[in-house]
C-alpha cells in the first residue's frame, strides 16, 4: 500500500473517532503541532522512518515529546501506530488529517508567495479573490516570501495557480524577444 493510502485511512479513522468523542478541535490542534514539530526537527522524521531503531524506542520518544501535551485520543493513535510498526507514516497521517479536517469544515487553503511580506490591504484583496474562486468556503491564507519573484505574487488554490509575478512576466518577454518572425529559422 502506498504511503498516501495508509495515511489517508488512519487519518479518516482518527477524524471519525475524534468526532464521536467530541474532541475534533483538540485532535486537530495536536496533529498541527505534530506536523510543525516534524517540519522543525527533521531528525524526528528520520528517527520515525529508521528501520534499525526498535518500535518501543520510537514509542518512548513519542511519549516523552507528546504524552502530557496532547489529547488522550492523539496519544492512543500514536500507541496504535507504534504497535503496528507504522511510525514512519505519522507525519503523512498528520498532514492528511489536516486536509480532511479542512474539507470537513469547508476551509480552502490558499498559498501566496510574494517578493515582500503582504500588506493588510493586499491580503484582503487576495482573500476576496480566493472567495470568488471558491464561493461559500472559508479561506485560510498561507503566506511565503520569495525574493526571486522580484515583484507581484503567485497564488495557488488547489490545482489552480495565478502567477502575477514580475519574474514570470520577464521570462515571457524574454521568450517573445527570442522568437523573431522576420528571421527564418532552419
Amino acid at each position: 500500500m502506498t504511503d498516501l493510502r495508509v495515511a489517508s485511512r488512519y487519518a479518516k479513522s482518527l477524524l471519525e473517532l475524534a468526532e464521536d468523542k467530541n474532541a475534533l478541535e483538540e485532535v486537530h490542534k495536536d496533529m498541527r503541532m505534530f506536523s510543525e514539530v516534524c517540519q522543525q526537527n527533521y531528525d524526528l522524521v528520520l528517527m520515525l522512518k529508521n528501520p534499525v531503531i526498535k518500535h518501543d524506542k520510537k514509542k518512548a520518544v513519542l511519549d516523552i515529546l507528546f504524552k502530557d501535551k496532547v489529547n488522550p485520543l492523539t496519544t492512543a493513535i500514536f500507541d496504535i501506530i507504534s504497535r503496528k510498526n507504522r511510525e514512519a507514516f505519522l507525519p503523512a497521517i498528520a498532514k492528511e488529517f489536516h486536509n480532511l479536517y479542512n474539507t470537513k469544515k469547508g476551509i480552502r487553503v490558499a498559498s501566496v508567495s510574494s517578493a515582500v511580506p503582504l500588506s493588510n490591504e493586499l491580503r484582503q484583496e487576495i482573500e476576496k479573490l480566493v472567495q470568488k474562486i471558491n464561493p461559500g468556503k472559508k479561506v485560510y491564507l498561507e503566506e511565503r516570501v520569495d525574493a526571486s519573484l522580484i515583484g507581484g505574487y503567485v497564488l495557488k488554490v488547489g490545482d489552480q495557480q495565478i502567477d502575477d509575478s514580475l519574474k514570470t512576466k520577464l521570462k515571457t518577454l524574454q521568450l517573445k524577444f527570442s522568437q523573431n518572425p522576420y528571421i527564418k529559422e532552419f
